[in-house]
């Protein structure tokens, strides 16, 4: 009788460790099984393959578009015009390439070329008595070299695809024989004749922005 509960214990007792050693092969399995699929996927083999010559690739640089300055209203002119003195001059610069350009001249037309007078600052009634042919305001600075070159006090990076609003501070000049008729009357400036300007990696400038010549 004792033979047998001996018997039953014993065989009670190597149930569970049978059991616990084929979980630990399972597992023991599955985890090399894991190990050896995670190594085939990046192994290095013995076959080593090279570069063929002359092997590259494509690029292409961008276009190179004019720049447009205009005429703009606001924010208005601080320093105004009167006969024998000078005043401000606001524009608005766009650019319409993919990067950044910088301005660091401009060039001006002849000093015998006027601004024509407008009674509104759309600047779309002409005043009859202030026209280009009798305004007698032009650009300060300007000489009697077509295109004369003038270096502005800091150079000017329109962003990328971007416009900046500059006031070019008493950069308008108007000659003391300037006629009664262009009192109170806003101005378009004589077309400049170009800029010196460069295309490239920059920090753009914040506007609007002060800046001008002075000589």
């Amino acid at each position: 009788m004792f033979g047998n509960v001996r018997h039953q214990n014993a065989a009670i007792a190597d149930k569970p460790a049978g059991g616990l050693a084929k979980r630990i092969a399972r597992g023991t399995g599955i985890t090399l099984a894991v190990l050896l699929a995670g190594t085939a996927s990046y192994a290095a083999t013995n076959w080593l393959v090279g570069l063929g010559g002359g092997s590259s690739g494509e690029g292409q640089s961008a276009s190179i578009t004019n720049l447009t300055i205009s005429a703009i209203a606001s924010p208005a002119a601080t320093n105004l015009l009167f006969p024998g003195g000078t005043g401000d001059v606001v524009v608005t610069i766009d650019n319409t390439n993919p990067y950044p350009v910088t301005i660091t001249a401009v060039q001006l037309p002849l000093s015998t070329t006027f601004a024509t007078g407008y009674a509104d600052s759309a600047l779309s009634s002409v005043v009859a008595l202030c026209t280009s042919g009798l305004s007698d305001v032009i650009w300060n600075y300007s000489t009697l070299t077509l295109g004369s070159s003038h270096t502005l006090n800091s150079p000017l990076t329109v962003g990328a695809n971007s416009n900046l609003v500059v006031t070019f501070t008493n950069d308008a000049s108007m000659l003391a024989t300037t006629p009664l008729a262009c009192k109170s009357t806003y101005f378009q400036m004589p077309a400049l004749i170009g800029i010196t300007a460069s295309g490239g990696a920059a920090t753009p400038t914040s506007g609007p922005v002060l800046d001008g010549w002075t000589t």
